[in-house]
């Protein structure tokens, strides 16, 4: 990746989402509320950063896959080495990893992104020391997404988080679409559509940004595994189609996270609460692991 400069001055900088010009001691970004420490961390390290997003329908289950991706990232699983740039990189993989170790869902994503989880991380594998990428991941909440497909320009930093994404994860409820509801297919196929719209500069070509269609909670579906192309294409046929009119680069993946869940109430309440027993992950690297290979390919490292 070429050398990398902020054009500053000695009272601003741009922010890296948006580019509105920010005091040079903000914290977030006036305009779009993206924490200007990402800023500073690719000022130090030379480099402009690419931005992999995370996206899918509310309680599709995006930070407890973005987490246990991270963590497993800092573990070196699948011979990666990855750095985090900054303490706050980490506070999404802790809170996601400490309530899943005390059988606790982690609490949702709150819909104003200046309460939102940001990851800066160098990743390489460790055969390849040379190639490290430079990598933000926000953890997104589902309801501003779904608002912003709704109402465009609702959420500005969602926006040009998905207009300067260089790879998308988009987390689909295979469990949900497998039951028979047409749910997360219209929503996948509003998602997909609102990607070509930011996308596309013309209408003719179609969307080359690499796109991983992850089938969560595949589990309850393992058919999914065997085959998630013949699951996709047979129970989310909508955005199947679609993605063979617009897309380039798709490829689709199935995972799970929980083991075995357990629900539990109070007499005092009249809602159950769902328990994770335990995790047994599956098909968390892999979505991901294919989406910078595709970068790599495209020449998009150092």
């Amino acid at each position: 990746m070429s050398s990398y400069h902020h054009s500053t001055t000695l009272e601003t900088m741009p922010c890296l989402i948006c580019e509105m010009e920010n005091p040079i001691n903000a914290s977030i970004c006036s305009e779009c509320s993206a924490p200007m420490s990402i800023v500073h961390d690719s000022l130090a390290l030379g480099r402009k950063p690419q931005i992999i997003s995370v996206i899918g329908e509310s309680n599709v289950g995006k930070t407890i896959y973005l987490g246990f991706l991270l963590d497993m990232l800092a573990q070196r699983a699948g011979d990666y080495e990855a750095i985090p740039k900054g303490a706050y990189s980490i506070d999404l993989q802790q809170t996601v990893i400490s309530h899943m170790a005390n059988r606790i869902f982690p609490p949702k994503t709150p819909m104003e992104a200046n309460q939102w989880y940001w990851a800066y991380y160098q990743v390489a594998r460790r055969g390849a020391p040379n190639k490290w990428v430079d990598l933000i991941m926000p953890d997104m909440a589902g309801e501003s997404l779904a608002a912003e497909i709704a109402n465009p320009e609702t959420f500005s930093v969602i926006r040009n988080l998905v207009g300067k994404s260089s790879g998308l994860l988009m987390l689909i409820d295979a469990a949900l679409a497998a039951n028979g509801s047409s749910r997360p297919d219209f929503f996948a196929m509003k998602l997909m559509s609102y990607i070509d719209s930011v996308r596309s500069d013309r209408h003719e070509e179609r969307i080359k940004t690499p796109t991983a269609v992850v089938l969560c909670k595949s589990d309850y579906c393992p058919e999914c595994f065997n085959d998630p192309r013949t699951f996709v294409k047979a129970n989310l046929n909508r955005l199947w189609n679609l993605c063979e009119s617009r897309f380039e680069n798709v490829e689709f993946f199935a995972c799970s996270v929980v083991g075995s869940l357990g629900f539990a109430t109070r007499e005092t309440e009249n809602y159950v609460i769902p328990i994770p027993l335990h995790t047994a992950l599956q098909g968390i690297l892999e979505p991901f692991d294919w989406v910078l290979n595709q970068l790599q390919g495209s020449g998009k490292t150092r």
